[in-house]
């Protein structure tokens, strides 16, 4: 086998089987002036859905607590990993020490004018700024973005164009829906960055998923290759 026929094989199998949104899907060829996002909670739902990582099969995490619901497209973007890299810019911009990533895929909010009646889908997003949260002492960034071509919201280039009190919806959203009464809150915010800041924390998460997890595609090719091979040298 060489690898124009693993490069069949693999096509084939796209066309097959169903990509695991994590890891399977691309973030995209304009990263990070516009990302891939896959969707998992839309403002409707009454229970927050997440994907499950060994199978990529959306799941329920839990119900949404209260009346809270999420005032935009809630999902992630593909192929990153918050992990040390992301920590650590977390901690060049707080000025706190002992921060790591989330150990997930980097969070995205798209704002969009149309309804989307359902999650589970990929859109194209383009960031324009983000919160910098930490939960628990990791660093649990939540990117801001606007749906690309939006008739409405799309002429956002940085988030210091969105209305203040929007902002303030998506704050109180985040700091408030895993809090129960009585319960010390676990998460701050500490800043509101714009689209420059956004665009490195993406990078960022690219080097931690690459670390981690590094190029699927090509570490599955070398597997099948060496595996084939071992097989003929055999006969």
């Amino acid at each position: 086998m060489n690898q124009e026929t693993f490069n069949k094989i693999w096509k084939m199998m796209g066309l097959r089987y169903t990509s695991h949104p994590w890891h399977g899907i691309s973030i995209g060829a304009a990263v990070p002036d516009t990302v891939t996002a896959f969707i998992e909670v839309i403002p409707s739902d009454t229970v927050k859905y997440e994907v499950d990582k060994p199978s990529g099969y959306l799941k329920i995490d839990r119900p949404q607590k209260f009346s809270n619901i999420v005032p935009a497209l809630y999902g992630f973007i593909p192929q990153t990993y918050c992990k040390e890299n992301v920590g650590k810019f977390c901690m060049e911009q707080t000025g706190r020490t002992g921060i790591m990533g989330d150990d997930d895929p980097l969070d995205i909010c798209v704002l969009t004018e149309r309804e989307v009646t359902h999650g589970n889908i990929l859109i194209q997003a383009v960031p324009i700024g983000g919160l910098r949260m930490i939960d628990g002492g990791q660093a649990d960034d939540k990117i801001i973005a606007v749906l690309k071509q939006d008739e409405v919201y799309g002429h956002w280039g940085d988030i210091n164009e969105i209305p203040a009190p929007l902002v303030d919806r998506l704050r109180h959203y985040f700091l408030t829906y895993k809090q129960l009464p009585g319960e010390t809150p676990r998460c701050e915010i500490t800043h509101v960055y714009g689209r420059d800041e956004a665009h490195e924390v993406i990078r960022r998460s690219q080097q931690d998923y690459a670390h981690y997890f590094g190029n699927l595609e090509a570490d599955l090719s070398k597997a099948l290759l060496e595996e084939f091979n071992s097989g003929n040298q055999k006969k």
